[in-house]
């Protein structure tokens, strides 16, 4: 197995960027020359990807991406796809698999092995379709050189709104791209998630969540985020089944891990009582999950990263996830995506694209139930696509796919479904099953007063 993943890895094609991706300690980074940021409105687009095709034309050149409502949308709608006349170019299964194992993860491949009847992949025409409002791409650039890492890469100052990192130098630097990405200002959605056993049956669990994002506010100034040191406040209250529906979870997330840790809190409806929850971090597993996630998987990667040493590999030409409406729509029910094994490949859409690798070891001194995780980053939005993760025994043991879509009324480029396959049980947990539910509300207007722990307790006794 080890001499599979070395194998892999030297297949990585290294994209004609004209950055270097020279690995250096924290400690000794330098600040992004003024060059360099110079770039990011010629060769690279402003959040650091190429502007140009790959020498083959199988990704396009990058245009901007989605930058109007598609025609017949309205705010509050399912959106609607854009692309929905392209037709599938090939199909990948386990008898031609081989043949495009350079543009695969180890992860992706060992699930046409253990699903070889069922599991399929199909591929449409590359769409960058990914893309952000214009004062995003303003704070990006005006990150590029500014922005540093504290506490060791456990923390973060002098960015704000936008990508803080758009000339990576380190993997710390490439996951902290990821975790502050732009989402929005705020958003109320409702969905939920089911985790199928072997069989195919399931329970779906439904959430209504919401989220306020002061680092994505437009006008945040880097000053006043590292004097308040929050990222984002999420809150979550469970809605269905009737037996943990009340159960509820807050959680203030701060730029500075270090600093301020994570602060949680949860609320059980049989106590009636708010509890500070501390271990909702690492791998703590994930709510109600049947332990086929850590808490660390949500979102592909959050919360602090310093369990871990990270190494950004380069680039790689990718097949992922992308502009997924179809599995987005409200045309389907949960019924129609869950099945054994996997969900169903008829409604998944797959393009190539460039990806940023990074990798992630477990640090000596650290614990956590994953050794080592791969991330493969989408680099038109700095969205994990892709994540292969490994055991104690450097064997293959989750793989982590997120289902991304362009949110156009934003814009926002972000995931309708994660799921993660757990390859030892043959199970897997999909996240954000929104086809059935009231659609994602990004205007949502949302007081910071109701992200507080006597919010949590008045809101689970209704």
């Amino acid at each position: 197995m080890i001499n599979i993943i070395k194998n892999s890895l030297k297949k990585l094609t290294l994209a004609s960027v004209a950055v270097s991706l020279a690995i250096v300690s924290t400690a000794t980074l330098a600040k992004v020359s003024p060059t360099e940021v110079a770039k990011l409105s010629k060769e690279l687009t402003p959040i650091g990807a190429v502007r140009a095709g790959n020498k083959d034309g199988s990704i396009p050149s990058w245009s901007g991406g989605i930058t109007s409502v598609p025609a017949g949308y309205t705010v509050g709608d399912h959106h609607i796809d854009p692309f929905s006349t392209d037709k599938v170019k090939y199909t990948i299964t386990a008898a031609n698999v081989a043949e495009h194992k350079a543009m695969l993860t180890p992860g992706q491949v060992k699930l046409f092995e253990t699903y070889p009847d069922t599991y399929k992949m199909n591929v449409y025409q590359s769409r960058r379709s990914a893309s952000y409002p214009e004062h995003v791409y303003q704070a990006s650039i005006d990150n590029a050189g500014r922005t540093e890492l504290v506490e060791g890469g456990n923390g973060i100052e002098n960015a704000a709104v936008g990508i803080p990192f758009p000339v990576p130098k380190d993997g710390l630097e490439a996951i902290w791209n990821h975790i502050l990405r732009y989402r929005g200002e705020s958003l109320s959605r409702e969905g939920g998630q089911a985790a199928p056993t072997a069989s195919g049956d399931y329970t779906y669990l439904g959430f209504d969540d919401q989220l306020i994002i002061p680092y994505g506010v437009k006008g945040a100034s880097a000053e006043k985020l590292k004097e308040t040191n929050i990222l984002f406040k999420f809150k979550q209250k469970v809605t269905e089944p009737a037996r943990l529906a009340g159960t509820a979870l807050l959680v203030h997330e701060t730029m500075n891990q270090i600093q301020t840790p994570r602060q949680a809190w949860t609320y059980n409806t049989g106590q009636r009582r708010v509890r500070r929850a501390p271990n909702v971090a690492y791998d703590t597993p994930g709510t109600a999950s049947d332990g086929l996630r850590t808490t660390d998987d949500f979102d592909m990667f959050n919360g602090a990263p310093n369990r871990y040493n990270w190494t950004l590999k380069g680039k790689q030409e990718l097949l992922i996830p992308y502009n997924d409406y179809r599995l987005h729509s409200d045309k389907l029910k949960y019924a129609d995506i869950l099945q054994p094994g996997h969900i169903n490949p008829e409604h998944v859409r797959y393009e190539k694209h460039r990806v940023w690798v990074v990798e992630a070891n477990l640090k000596s001194d650290t614990r956590h139930t994953y050794k080592k995780r791969v991330f493969f980053i989408d680099e038109d939005s700095w969205q994990i696509a892709v994540t292969d993760i490994y055991d104690n025994r450097d064997e293959l043991y989750r793989v982590g796919v997120a289902h991304g879509l362009n949110y156009y009324e934003v814009p926002t480029q972000w995931s309708t479904l994660e799921v993660f396959h757990d390859l030892q049980s043959r199970r897997y947990i999909a996240m954000g099953l929104d086809n059935e539910a009231k659609m994602y509300d990004f205007s949502a207007e949302l007081e910071d007063i109701s992200f507080t722990s006597s919010a949590l307790r008045r809101e689970g006794r209704r």
